[in-house]
């Protein structure tokens, strides 16, 4: 007698065709984006759901209830007052470039400085985009970063995403101040947001995008895509920072295209979510440029975050530099899985990354899986991933002087923590990551 795993192909988001169709109708979309969410949608009908593969088989996602996390959402009135204050303010100091907040998938706040819309700067929701700015949406979306192909979850963003960002920085421009976008939720279901940012040559930005959602008791689902497009002697610096409920599983696809003597800064941070399984990927496309990215975990209770990350330097004369920090507690579970990849006659390239995991608690489980792909032969590539945890000897140290265990354990945490944080050139976020460690130290 042979036994068989039960396949998880079963289990699958309840979204059909008649969806994607309902969606082009309702906001009238022109032809080419109809072409474009149908053909996603073919793709993601003849994609199976994600099994054995390598990046997939450490992830368990078969208790899922897709009836209630991807039931479709519609806004009931919520406004951007319902929205947390600490995930509306200013990035830097109190003025921000433009400020887009969306709730429930709908925008409910739109504000741009007048001094960047006169430099042709394009900063919006997508959908109007789409009739407003159709060639600058027709030419950059899926078509160089993430694209459909990419897996079943990015077809599905493909085919049915019904808001999102569009940052638009025309060549040679700089916007002086920072931009911020929030998307929050309050009502469970399945939300499909795309971020595309795209900075032109010679062109710069600073952009903050926060994801977060109210408390609930019902399941529910983020599919998302974030393309960052840095043009030729380009400098972006991106913050991301994930705060959705317990109940939330996070499916995302992310990918930024670097071009020629570029500059990517991409700050990462997790906190929230019951699973979060994201593709976080840099491809360093022109010679001479560079990508750091730094990001931030920590999980507790229950949570599950499965973090792929992938440099991938298609040119010579290249930097890469990725470090991740993160912690776990109860029986909480991390998974991280890192590639360095090189092609060949990519010299003169040099890839670094390295993943540290403070654990703090016995039932706690954390994975770092480091790796290297290199195709040439004159290269400076290093990876490396650590395991820890609180040396009882230190805090006794702590402790003797008076010093409480919970604010002890804070404390060397907080070390930990530290050589992360200092990555970051904003002291706001910084003090939001030291929060959260707080938080889920202290309660």
């Amino acid at each position: 007698m042979v036994v068989q795993r039960r396949s998880r192909v079963e289990n699958i988001p309840v979204y059909s065709r008649s969806d994607v169709e309902n969606l082009i109708a309702a906001n009238n979309e022109p032809d080419w984006l109809r072409d474009h969410r149908l053909a996603a949608w073919e793709t993601y009908e003849n994609t199976p759901m994600p099994g054995r593969e390598e990046e997939w088989r450490r992830t368990d996602y078969s208790h899922i209830r897709w009836a209630d996390a991807s039931s479709v959402v519609t806004p009931n009135g919520a406004v951007a007052a319902d929205v947390p204050q600490k995930n509306l303010e200013p990035l830097i100091g109190d003025k921000q470039g433009g400020l887009l907040v969306f709730v429930d998938g709908k925008l409910v706040h739109n504000e741009v400085a007048d001094e960047l819309v006169s430099q042709g700067i394009i900063f919006k929701d997508l959908r109007t985009a789409v009739s407003e700015d159709p060639e600058i949406v027709r030419e950059f979306l899926m078509t160089q970063a993430v694209k459909p192909t990419d897996g079943k979850f990015a077809a599905l963003n493909g085919a049915l995403w019904d808001h999102g960002i569009l940052l638009y920085v025309p060549k040679n421009k700089v916007a002086e101040l920072p931009l911020h976008a929030v998307i929050y939720n309050t009502q469970s279901g399945g939300h499909l947001a795309h971020v595309l940012v795209v900075v032109e040559e010679n062109a710069q930005a600073t952009v903050q995008v926060d994801y977060a959602s109210a408390d609930s008791e019902t399941q529910s689902s983020y599919i998302g895509a974030t393309e960052l497009i840095v043009g030729d002697a380009a400098n972006l610096r991106y913050v991301a920072l994930q705060e959705w409920n317990r109940q939330t599983y996070e499916f995302s696809h992310q990918r930024a295209m670097v071009g020629e003597s570029a500059n990517l800064d991409w700050v990462i941070g997790n906190m929230g979510t019951r699973l979060t399984k994201a593709f976080i990927e840099v491809d360093i496309v022109g010679s001479g440029a560079n990508g750091r990215v730094s990001g931030f975990f920590f999980a507790d209770k229950n949570q599950f975050f499965d973090l792929d990350t992938q440099q991938n330097h298609n040119a010579p004369l290249t930097t890469s530099d990725l470090l991740f920090k993160g912690a776990a507690k109860d029986q909480a579970r991390t998974l991280w899985q890192g590639m360095i990849k090189s092609l060949p006659q990519m010299q003169k390239i040099d890839g670094y990354q390295v993943c540290r995991n403070l654990v703090l608690s016995h039932e706690a489980r954390m994975d770092s899986i480091p790796g290297l792909e290199i195709e040439a032969d004159d290269v400076m590539c290093s990876h490396a991933a650590t395991f820890g945890t609180l040396e009882e000897e230190l805090l006794f140290y702590l402790m003797a002087r008076g010093i409480p265990r919970p604010e002890a354990q804070l404390m060397v945490i907080d070390g930990f923590f530290d050589e992360l944080l200092q990555r970051i050139p904003f002291e706001r976020v910084r003090e939001r990551l030291h929060a959260e460690i707080e938080a889920k130290i202290l309660g």
